[in-house]
């Protein structure tokens, strides 16, 4: 079970975000504490802000007062609506909120079922109640109920070599929007790439597009990026996401910082040589592009082709998975440009000779016996997953298990906190404005 423990400042907008789950069928309240009960059940959300106004009114210092928790067990625990009750008293008791006015809310809009708590870090008296180790306390609560409850171990789960860390993105799942920020958000700490094309080239493979987006703001030229999920076919399958949804790994500036570290690492990259000699092996062999891919694919090399509305291929693209590098085929050599596959694929024009420069007969043997295994183009997350420490594991956790399971971050939350804050600015520079232009 992951605990992800958000604090802010806007008790109505914690509030909001959850009653619209409810309003929508996806959520429900699950449990009360010390909150005003109502003759129906149900509860408004100016009816919940009144049970907790004292404690807001009384706040003497604190400038972030609102508790906004959320507790993910693994989509694979079966866990009752009594389970849960318990799991967040228990949670709370241990974490040093049981006296506090909480609400618990149930979310079921994606597969994975988890419950929401919001609550105040105040107590009466206004002063706030201790959060010191709060990260690590959460960490040894969660695996002290996941004892108790019998549930699958979040460390345990990570430490485990047969779990992936992201997978392709599948739209008709739902959560289009956590699949694509696990990956998203992580890829340019795996790979190498020296430019937008690349980098699509990269998201291809997990059914995610990019756009640059250019504009105008006060007179100043904007770029950014926006973000698609694709389906089998390679169509949109979604609507556009702003990169900014990601952070900032995911946005213009940072790409393009990354594309210039990318091409200074890939000048010496030691592999080139040998991805060169496997690319040129297997189009010597194969028959056709569909061969061609198969072959690459068992030695961990996936081939991105580009085609325009006529059926020419404009762009070649590989993606190394051993070196975590990604080249076009120009970046190779001219024998592997786009202008030659299309020749060889559009036009029949078979090589008149044998690649120049193959790889010993000792090399040859390693890439034969490669070839034995099928491949798992994604398997190398996995492997490294399994270098992971103990204590790496535990940082993992600490910053929202940012290399667990997809669903893992409800980003939806995310984003109405940030409309939230947007909002607040916005009041604040127009009072700020109203009262500096008043005549003295």
């Amino acid at each position: 079970m992951i605990a992800k423990i958000g604090r802010g400042s806007n008790l109505y907008g914690a509030l909001a975000y959850n009653q619209l789950k409810v309003e929508k069928e996806n959520g429900e309240v699950l449990y009360t504490n010390k909150i005003i009960e109502t003759t129906d059940g149900s509860y408004a959300i100016s009816h919940l802000l009144r049970s907790f106004e004292p404690y807001l009114l009384a706040n003497r210092k604190t400038e972030k007062p609102i508790l906004h928790i959320s507790l993910n067990p693994d989509p694979k625990d079966k866990v009752s609506d009594g389970q849960f009750e318990q799991l967040a008293q228990k949670y709370m008791q241990k974490m040093g909120y049981a006296e506090q006015p909480f609400v618990v809310f149930k979310h079921t809009d994606i597969d994975r079922t988890h419950i929401h708590i919001v609550s105040v870090c105040v107590d009466e008296e206004g002063r706030k109640i201790s959060d010191k180790f709060e990260k690590r306390r959460s960490m040894d609560v969660c695996r002290e109920l996941e004892k108790e409850f019998c549930l699958i171990s979040a460390v345990e789960k990570k430490q485990n070599p047969q779990n992936q860390i992201f997978k392709p993105v599948d739209y008709k799942a739902g959560s289009i929007k956590s699949q694509m920020a696990s990956v998203i958000r992580h890829l340019p700490r795996h790979y190498k790439f020296e430019g937008f094309g690349a980098y699509n080239a990269l998201l291809s493979l997990f059914n995610i597009t990019a756009e640059e987006v250019k504009g105008e703001y006060n007179g100043i030229p904007r770029q950014g990026l926006a973000y698609f999920a694709l389906n089998d076919k390679g169509e949109k399958a979604s609507n556009p996401f702003k990169a900014s949804l990601f952070g900032k790994q995911a946005g213009y500036v940072q790409l393009q910082q990354h594309y210039g570290q990318s091409k200074e690492l890939l000048k010496n990259e030691p592999s080139k040589a040998l991805l060169k000699t496997s690319i040129e092996m297997s189009l010597q062999a194969a028959s056709d592009e569909k061969e061609f891919k198969k072959r690459l694919l068992e030695r961990g090399i996936n081939t991105v082709v580009r085609r325009n509305t006529e059926g020419r291929v404009y762009g070649i693209t590989f993606v190394d998975h051993s070196s975590k590098s990604v080249w076009n085929g120009s970046q190779l050599g001219k024998n592997l440009s786009a202008n030659v596959f299309n020749d060889l694929w559009n036009n029949d024009n078979k090589m008149d000779q044998p690649a120049k420069g193959y790889i010993t007969s000792k090399n040859n043997g390693a890439i034969n016996e490669e070839i034995k295994q099928p491949y798992n183009p994604f398997d190398f997350l996995v492997k490294e997953n399994m270098s992971y420490s103990h204590e790496e594991n535990n940082l993992i956790e600490v910053f929202g298990g940012l290399l667990s399971n997809a669903k893992a971050e409800d980003y939806d939350e995310e984003l109405l906190a940030n409309q939230m804050k947007k909002k607040a600015r916005r009041k604040k520079d127009s009072t700020y404005y109203q009262f500096n232009r008043r005549p003295f």
